[in-house]
Formats: C-alpha cells, structure tokens, sequence
C-alpha cells in the first residue's frame, strides 16, 4: 500500500516519503511550470487529550517547514472525532482543541470538506442529521457544505460525501440530486482548457476499501456504502465527458492508495491521526499528501509520513 523514498528533486525535506502519483497531460509541455503546492490533510480526529493535540500540531510544522512551503491546505474532513452520540460537552471540547491548534500553529489558509465524524447526531431526533451537518458546517465556518473555487489555472471542487441513510439509519456515501445537479453545472462552466481537482471526504473510487478488514462474506465481497461513493459509476461518466477533470483526492479509510480510471486518477490519502492516535499500526502511516499541480494539468500525488 506505500513505498517509501527521499525525493530530494521535487523539494521536500527529509521523512518517510511515498513514491509520488505522477500525471502526464493531454497535450504535455516540455518543462511545465509548478503553479502551486497543496498540503492535503485528512481525517486529523482531534480528541481531548494532549496526545491528538501534539501530533496535528506536529503535522503541521512538518508541512510548513518544508523546502517548498504549500500555499494552502485543503482539509479532508473528519476533523473531530465526534461522531453519533457523543456528547455534546465532549464535541465542544475536541472542536475548541481543533481550532486553537490551528489559529496557533497554522499561517496558511484552509479549504474544508465536512467528514461523518464532524457530524454530531442525536438518535433521538427526528432532524439529527441535518442539525449536525449544520452545525459541522458552521464550525468549519463554511457557507455551504460543497463549494468551488479558482486559484492559479486549476479550478477546484469541494464534495459533500455524507448523507443519511433513507431508513435513517447511519449515513451513505453520494452527492444526491441537488448537488449532482449542482456539480454538473459547475462542470458545463468551467472552461475544458482548466484543469479540475476534486476533494470528497469519501472516495469515489478507491481500492483499499477492500483491503480494510476481511471484506468477504460467503463468497462475495462486502464493501459498505459508507465506504465508497453509491453514484460512484455516475460520477466516473461525469468526469469522463469532462476531459479535464484530472484528480480526485479523499480520506476516510485512512490508508493511502491511488487508482487511474479513464483518464482520472483517484488518491485516498491516509490520515493524519494514523489509527486514530492509539492501538496497533496499520499499513499507512500517520500522515499528509503533498500535491505539486503544473500548467499543462499535470500533477504528482506524494504521501508523506510526519512521524520520524
């Protein structure tokens, strides 16, 4: 699930470092110029203990020290550990650790998606889920939980993975038809000349969602639809009428691994808490991708390990 190496050519300082994601665009450029650095974080889990605190803080040292500093972090979402009935007292205390870390520690600025543990919800409310949607939502002070931006010749689309169930049991994984309507229509008015980027919390399409576990029953295999996009078939002819759509980025699993489909390559990148800070190591090490994005479209994906 990663390979490691020092990649001193592309800038960055010395750690534990995985093989980066290299794209090559339609119509490649000799020499294509870098436009940007993103650090991609995901799935920091934040708890109330000094231990979660100092990791994330270290995290972003790490990223900010760097030889090549990014020029702004898109966060992947599941923030807090929170999640379906914690208490209240307890969420308050992991979001108000969350954003003193960040005020202090952080001098770039953050684009966020909302991840299912940022969602407080009450089993015993009717309108739990989209109560706590919003109140994740307000949290990370968005405007709204899926969103689009600009910057430097890539245009960036931000997805809201996580919707409750019909039986209102649980949450599953797909945009739904307001924000499908919504995100095709941002597609028709992008330009095709620019390149695309998109951060989902939940990947839309990933292979070590069947590697998480022992994912086969009776002979078949089992893969939640809270685990990976239901549209996900929708979503890949949506990327594919639009050429320019060149990487999909996402967290959730918390292990790093890369898929290229029709022209698109998917990267669920890690975690920053690891395992959740605690218990047993699992293949992919605590940590952030780092995402060089080029003029011509191109890009590289590289995952990298903050812990020495």
């Amino acid at each position: 699930m990663e390979r490691r190496s020092l990649l001193k050519n592309i800038g960055l300082i010395a750690g534990s470092l995985s093989l980066p994601t290299w794209s090559v665009a339609n119509n490649k450029i000799e020499n294509p110029k870098r436009v940007m650095r993103i650090a991609h974080l995901t799935d920091i889990h934040i708890q109330p203990n000094l231990i979660a605190a100092h990791g994330f803080k270290k995290c972003l040292h790490h990223l900010q020290n760097l030889d090549v500093k990014p020029d702004f972090i898109l966060n992947g979402g599941d923030v807090v550990m929170g999640s379906k009935n914690a208490t209240f007292e307890k969420s308050e205390k992991e979001w108000d650790m969350y954003q003193k870390v960040l005020q202090r520690e952080n001098s770039l600025r953050v684009f966020t998606c909302v991840g299912n543990h940022d969602i407080l919800l009450k089993k015993d409310q009717a309108t739990g889920f989209q109560d706590g949607k919003k109140r994740a939502v307000d949290k990370l002070e968005l405007a709204e939980a899926y969103y689009s931006f600009d910057q430097n010749g890539w245009h960036f689309i931000v997805l809201d993975s996580v919707h409750e169930k019909f039986d209102g049991h649980g949450y599953t994984a797909k945009l739904g038809e307001a924000q499908m309507d919504w995100l095709e229509k941002d597609l028709e008015k992008t330009s095709d000349k620019t390149p695309v980027m998109v951060i989902s919390h939940i990947p839309i399409l990933s292979a070590c969602v069947f590697l998480d576990g022992q994912n086969v029953k009776k002979d078949d295999w089992h893969v939640p639809g809270g685990w990976m996009h239901t549209d996900c078939a929708e979503l890949v002819a949506l990327f594919h009428k639009h050429k320019n759509v060149k990487l999909a980025v996402s967290g959730h699993i918390h292990l790093h691994d890369q898929v290229v489909y029709n022209g698109v390559t998917y990267c669920c990148n890690g975690a920053v808490c690891g395992d959740y800070w605690f218990g047993k190591t699992q293949e992919t090490k605590a940590g952030y991708a780092i995402i060089d994005l080029f003029s011509d479209g191109s890009f590289n994906n590289n995952y990298i390990s903050y812990r020495s």
